[in-house]
């Protein structure tokens, strides 16, 4: 805006003109535009909040203490036991209507404060989940272990009969040597016809034909059925008669127990966290021994931490018997020491041969070849750690990395997997040297290269 002074001939001459420019236009209409806008809805401005004071709805007493939801009460308790349950049972919209969802909410967040003894009643029907793993290889062993025990004790009771054979040939020697007693003396309870015959003196003398075992068949392959028991069913080893007994009733007995849970459990939330937290860090019952760990692992490992820290339970979980055994890191050893170990054993084997009367050893073949250490670096439970249980698929690592996060779970095992199976650290397995994993040194030493590693990630 341009001010231009002319000549003070009057007083109205004297107040300095305004020039109609275009600028100067548009910042008066701007001008006069503002001053409408306050006037004009100062006004309206001031009777909004008294609308919105007279429309604001009333809270309800089952969503107090929550943030602001367009859902209405109902539909916000359905949506809560849909996500933090395994959806409303009877009766449970107005349970939580009843205490509030707020309460409801903070209740399942400590489970240990509900009361939940029905549901632990019915869990009475299943026992092996409150075996022991040893327990359950015991009570449960595969047919062909149940049939090697029933073996052994059968050789047992063939022995223990052989014995007392022999203890009663000798007692009838004995007694066919005494002096013959008067006649007036009283007649020995056992008549010479009702006793067994002895072996005779005359150790030329032909030996008594052996009777068949009565109720034995006297076919070919009726060994197995010995074992078994025979004709009587009363004698078959109940891990093999019954199928109660089974191994395959441990893992049943599992998933009947979850279903049991997710029904007629009071902690829900609890339920439902334990499912995740199996499913992050899952194990496949159908390899082996693992059908035996699974019972400890979802019970020892999965439930004590199912709300704890993250970092507590992916260290709970790699020294499970069931991961280590799952991923084979049981079996995985710096390849030195699997070296080490087969010249130990080697140099063991050539002190019990002694220095005479052993011919020397052969020599390998030269044109055969060498045969494949069983033993060695195992890759499969550093890979799943970043992979699947903590980093991601694309968590910025590379095969290097893998490889070195194997080295750091190295001697991370199992103690007799086929007994009780516990977790063991062997420090003659694992590899001392340092570590770079991601860029940074694992250098703890010992087991503490695994818990430092699990530390960082």
């Amino acid at each position: 805006m341009r001010l231009e002074e002319r000549p003070a001939s009057s007083f109205f001459q004297r107040i300095p003109a305004i020039s109609a420019t275009p600028r100067s236009f548009l910042a008066a209409i701007l001008s006069v535009t503002c001053v409408l806008s306050l006037t004009v809805e100062l006004p309206a401005s001031a009777a909004i909040p008294a609308v919105a004071k007279e429309k604001k709805p009333k809270a309800d007493p089952a969503l107090k203490g929550l943030p602001i939801t367009e859902l209405s009460p109902d539909e916000a308790i359905l949506h809560a036991l849909n996500r933090l349950a395994y959806g409303p049972r009877p009766g449970d919209v107005e349970r939580v209507q009843q205490m509030g969802l707020a309460k409801w909410i903070e209740q399942q967040l400590n489970p240990n404060s509900i009361d939940d003894r029905a549901m632990e009643a019915r869990l009475q029907d299943y026992p092996t989940l409150r075996m022991s793993t040893a327990k359950l290889i015991d009570e449960y062993p595969q047919p062909k272990q149940a049939e090697k025990q029933a073996q052994q004790v059968q050789a047992q009771a063939r022995q223990e009969r052989r014995r007392s054979d022999a203890a009663v040939i000798v007692v009838e020697k004995d007694t066919q040597n005494a002096p013959e007693q008067p006649a007036n003396s009283e007649a020995p309870a056992m008549t010479s016809a009702s006793a067994p015959q002895p072996w005779p003196d005359n150790p030329s003398a032909a030996a008594p034909m052996k009777q068949p075992a009565q109720g034995k068949a006297a076919t070919n392959g009726t060994g197995r059925r010995d074992v078994l028991g025979g004709g009587d069913p009363n004698n078959v080893p109940r891990a093999i008669a019954d199928d109660s007994k089974r191994p395959q009733r441990v893992v049943a007995e599992l998933g009947m127990a979850k279903v049991t849970r997710a029904i007629y459990s009071e902690r829900q939330l609890q339920q439902v966290m334990n499912d995740f937290w199996f499913n992050h860090f899952n194990v496949f019952a159908g390899k082996g021994e693992d059908r035996y760990y699974l019972t400890s692992y979802e019970r020892d490992v999965i439930q004590p931490h199912a709300f704890g820290k993250f970092k507590d339970l992916v260290t709970a979980t790699a020294k499970s018997p069931a991961m280590l055994f799952y991923l084979d890191n049981f079996l995985s050893v710096d390849p030195r020491a699997a070296q080490r170990q087969a010249a130990e054993r080697a140099m063991r084997q050539q002190r019990r041969r002694g220095g005479f009367g052993w011919p020397p050893r052969p020599t390998a073949n030269p044109q055969q070849p060498p045969k494949k250490n069983d033993r060695g670096l195992n890759e499969n439970y550093g890979r799943e750690l970043m992979e699947l249980h903590t980093l991601g698929v694309d968590g910025g690592y590379t095969q290097k990395d893998v490889t070195e996060v194997a080295r750091c779970f190295t001697g991370w095992t199992i103690d007799k997997p086929r007994q009780y199976a516990d977790f063991k650290f062997d420090d003659r397995l694992h590899d001392p040297d340092t570590k770079i994993v991601l860029g940074k040194k694992i250098h703890a030493g010992g087991m503490k290269d695994g818990e430092q590693l699990i530390d960082m990630l």
